[in-house]
This record gives structure tokens, C-alpha cells and sequence, in this order.
């Protein structure tokens, strides 16, 4: 396998150091879990421990929780299963607010167009649909796109508001009463020795003093523990994937810069806005625009995803600064020839451009079990791991990256050992940069999925704090009982 190289910056190194010296100046702040990184896995660790009863502290980078669910403009969870635990609470909590969140429906697709439409639309478009419900939204394994009238009666999906999910995300938060929230405050320095961490430092001043540490990152924590790191495609021998290439390569999955559209008034004639001076009208990045997923919020408007707009490995070449920069001049090409080639776009302007890049795919951490594509044609009736703790059942999907893909035969198990990095005894590892494989990573990526992992990563680091057992120790059994019995004291709280 590949793996990512020390790379050394003296201008992060002297913050840090201004950092740590300002952070021995301030009281530090002490908790059982503190969690780095308030995305779809790091809320579900936060909330899943202080709802259990242990203080929490979550630490944020942005100025609002849920990362790409939210300022990545992901405001959708795909069909899937696993959904049914941090996910659904999460869901029925925005459900309470009108015209925020709903389940969808697949209206078109370029694969399924008919004789009677002008032209073949230029990917694919979900509608919500009053008419369903989230029970509908947990299942994708079957025959795929393919077969229309299959997909569209069982691939069901929800679509949100970004800033009523944030909202949604911190108010749950703040009512465990046991749980302190740093927004604009960024993870810079970790005290550790032997694999265990301490204390970490971060860009304010603070040091937070914790039991267990939830590093819910791009790897960010484990990184400067110096725990191995995996990038790009694995060879095949690491593995044994047959999807994977014989030796390893640089590539990664697609990152995408989300943009929303909003519809023109009745009385606003069709329009096609201009492109700014300096950008092209044709697509420079690769020999034509790329398709694009597109769905319609509950109160109208709508997002749109590309598919992708620009490669992992140039992505990570470039640096979120530059990148960012690049994929604005490709956002606006797109809209720009979306609306000169496909006159329904003519009836909606560009409201705005998602302010954070939708990264699928950087580095992975190796922990004590790397899920792989042997998993994934496995299918949970034949794995053979009795420390599952989450589910999917999301196809192989590398937007561009290279590898296998399709849909698959069933859902699938993620053991807990790949929330346990390697040499490490008081640190999980939780989200898209957790122990996957490459080809495994582009299933399980989603952001339920994500939930599940944070889910189970802050009922395990619970465990381990109230009961004053390594994390090793924990049994995966008493994880799935823990997670169980809250799914079943949830659903009460409803039926009263």
C-alpha cells in the first residue's frame, strides 16, 4: 500500500509552538471524551457519550457543525441501511421543523430517459415525496439503476436544510447538559507518549485533558501520533481484493464544490447568467462537463453535485486553498453551460457556491482490522467478525478515482478493530478516514454510515470511562446492547 510521507512546514510548527505557550497560560479544560472534528461521525461520537453520561468535549474547526453534510453542501443521506440509531433521532428532530427535511424520490436519470423528453438530462434529479416515509430511506443493495422500476420504488433518500441540520446538531448537543461545543477553535497539537495521548492544544490557547480521544478528522490527531497512514489505491496483495491493482497507484476518489440554484419568479423572463471574464465557456479540466446529481429541497431551490469536479490526487496536490479556488471557476463553467444547453435551468440563478470542498477520500488510518472489498462481496450473512458494530450496503463508488464498482448483493458488517488505530490505547478513530481499504472506503464513506461509526466509537468510549476498561477491552457485544437499547427507548419516547 501506499503511505503518506512527513511533510514539514515550519509556519504550522512555530503556531504550534505560539499555541502551546499560550495554552500554558489557561486553565485547562478536562472531560472522559473529547472529540476532534464536528462532522456526521464526530456529533454521533459527542452526542452517543454524553447521552450515556460521560462529559464530553467536541472540538470544531468551522464555524458550524456537520462538515460536508452541511458546509459541503451534501445535504442529503443516499439509501442505505444502518440508519437507524443516532441518524433517525437526528432525523425526527428536523422533521419537527417545517419545510426542512423530507425523504426523496428518484424523478430522472440519465440512464432512463424516454422517447418523449427533449433531450437525455444531464445526470440525475430526486424530488421529495410527501408520500413515504424514513423507513423507506434503508435499503440500496439490489439490482441498481439499471432496472428503473426496481430503483425508483426502494431507493428512497432524505434531503435537508444545511443550516437546520447544524442547528438541529448542536441544540442536541447542548441538552445532554454534558457536552461543551468549541466551534472556530482547530485541533493543533497533541501531548502523548507510548500511544497515549494525554492532552491536546488547540488554536485559541486551550488544552484539553481527556480519558479517551475521538480523533473524528482526516487523521489529523492519529497523523501526529504516527500512526500509519494509507493513500491512494492498495495493492492487491495487501489486501487480497481482486479489485485492487497489482502494484499501488495515486488516485483518489473525486472531491466535488457544491453549488445551490433557486428558482426565478414567475414573472422573471429565462435567463442565462454571463461568465465572469477569464473563464472559459468550454470544460478545460477533462474532455467534457461532467454530469451532475441534483436534488430539490423540501421549500424549493435545489443543490447540485458534480460528479466530480476535480480529481482526489490533484485535489490533494493543489491544497483546499487552491483547489477551492480552481473548483469555483469550474462551478460556475458548469452552471454556465447547464443553463445554455438545458433550458429548464434557465428558470433558476446561482444562489451560492457551498463555502467547504466535498472531500471523499484523503488518507486512512490502519487500525487492527482494515474492512476491504472481501467484506463487501462477503455480505453479512457470510463475514465471519463477531465485533460488527455497524452496517452499509452503499455500492463501490470511486467518481473517477479508479477501482471496482456496482452495486451490492447485501449489506455488509464494519467490525470495531477498525476504530482502533494501531499502537494507540486511548484513541479511536471514527469517519472516512478510519481503517478502510481504498475500495472499501468508497462504499462505507457515506454520512450515516459516518453516524454509525461516531455512534459506536462514543458508546465505546463511554464504556471504557464508566467502567474503567482499556478500549481493547471493550466488548463489541456490549456495544451493540448499549446502541440497542437506545434505538428501543427512542422509539418509546415517540409512541408517548
Amino acid at each position: 500500500m501506499m503511505t503518506v510521507k512527513k511533510h514539514t512546514r515550519i509556519l504550522p510548527v512555530l503556531m504550534c509552538a505560539v499555541w502551546t505557550c499560550a495554552a500554558e497560560q489557561k486553565a485547562a479544560l478536562t472531560c472522559d471524551v473529547a472529540v476532534i472534528g464536528g462532522g456526521s461521525a464526530g456529533f454521533a461520537a459527542a452526542w452517543s457519550a454524553a447521552h450515556l453520561g460521560s462529559s464530553v468535549i467536541l472540538v470544531e474547526k468551522e464555524s458550524m457543525l456537520g462538515g460536508t453534510s452541511t458546509l459541503g453542501g451534501v445535504n442529503n443521506w443516499e439509501p442505505g441501511m444502518g440508519g437507524t440509531g443516532v441518524p433517525y433521532r437526528v432525523y425526527q428532530r428536523l422533521r419537527q421543523i417545517p419545510g426542512v427535511a423530507g425523504v426523496y424520490r428518484f424523478d430522472r436519470h440519465l440512464a432512463w430517459r424516454k422517447p418523449w423528453e427533449k433531450y437525455t438530462f444531464p445526470g440525475g434529479m430526486i424530488e421529495t415525496d410527501p408520500c413515504v416515509s424514513y423507513a423507506h430511506t434503508l435499503r440500496r443493495h439490489g439490482p441498481g439503476m439499471g432496472n428503473e422500476a426496481w430503483f425508483r420504488e426502494h431507493c428512497r433518500g432524505v434531503i435537508f436544510e444545511p443550516d437546520a441540520m447544524a442547528e438541529t446538531m448542536l441544540a442536541m448537543l447542548n441538552e445532554t447538559g454534558r457536552c461543551r461545543v468549541l466551534l472556530n477553535t482547530a485541533f493543533c497539537e497533541a501531548r502523548h507518549a507510548d500511544g497515549t495521548v494525554s492532552a491536546v492544544s488547540l488554536s485559541d490557547g486551550t488544552v484539553v485533558r481527556a480519558k479517551i480521544f475521538i480523533d473524528a478528522t482526516d487523521a489529523a490527531l492519529c497523523a501526529q501520533l504516527g500512526c500509519e497512514l494509507m493513500t491512494g489505491r492498495d495493492r492487491r496483495a495487501d489486501f487480497n481484493e481482486p479489485g485492487a491493482p497489482p502494484e499501488p497507484l495515486m488516485r483518489l476518489n473525486g472531491a466535488t464544490l457544491m453549488y445551490r440554484i433557486t428558482p426565478l419568479a414567475k414573472n422573471e423572463p429565462d435567463l442565462i447568467e454571463p461568465l465572469p471574464e477569464g473563464i472559459p465557456e468550454k470544460c478545460w479540466w477533462q474532455g467534457g462537463f461532467p454530469v451532475a446529481f441534483v436534488g430539490q429541497y423540501p421549500k424549493g431551490g435545489r443543490f447540485v453535485n458534480m460528479l466530480p469536479t476535480m480529481r482526489g490526487e490533484e485535489y490533494l496536490e493543489l491544497g483546499p486553498e487552491k483547489a477551492y479556488a480552481e473548483c469555483r471557476r469550474r462551478v460556475l463553467a458548469h452552471w454556465h453551460w447547464y443553463q445554455k444547453n438545458y433550458d429548464e435551468f434557465r428558470r433558476f440563478r446561482l444562489k451560492s457556491i457551498f463555502p467547504v470542498m466535498g472531500v471523499r477520500e484523503t488518507r486512512r488510518v490502519r487500525g487492527e482490522y482494515v474492512l476491504n472489498q472481501r467484506d463487501l462481496i462477503a455480505t453479512l450473512a457470510n463475514q465471519k467478525h463477531d465485533d460488527i458494530i455497524a452496517i452499509a450496503d452503499h455500492p463501490m463508488d470511486n467518481h473517477g478515482g479508479g477501482g471496482p464498482s456496482g452495486e451490492l448483493k447485501g449489506p455488509y458488517g464494519i467490525p470495531y478493530r477498525c476504530l482502533l488505530p494501531l499502537k494507540t490505547t486511548n484513541v479511536l478513530i471514527a469517519g472516512r478516514a478510519a481503517s478502510f481499504s481504498a475500495i472499501a472506503a468508497s462504499s462505507c464513506r457515506l454520512s450515516r454510515t459516518m453516524m454509525q461509526l461516531g455512534q459506536a466509537a462514543g458508546t465505546a468510549a463511554h464504556l471504557s470511562c464508566s467502567g474503567s476498561v482499556p478500549l481493547r477491552e471493550v466488548q463489541a457485544s456490549e456495544i451493540r446492547r448499549v446502541m440497542a437499547e437506545r434505538i428501543d427507548q427512542f422509539v418509546k419516547e415517540l409512541a408517548e
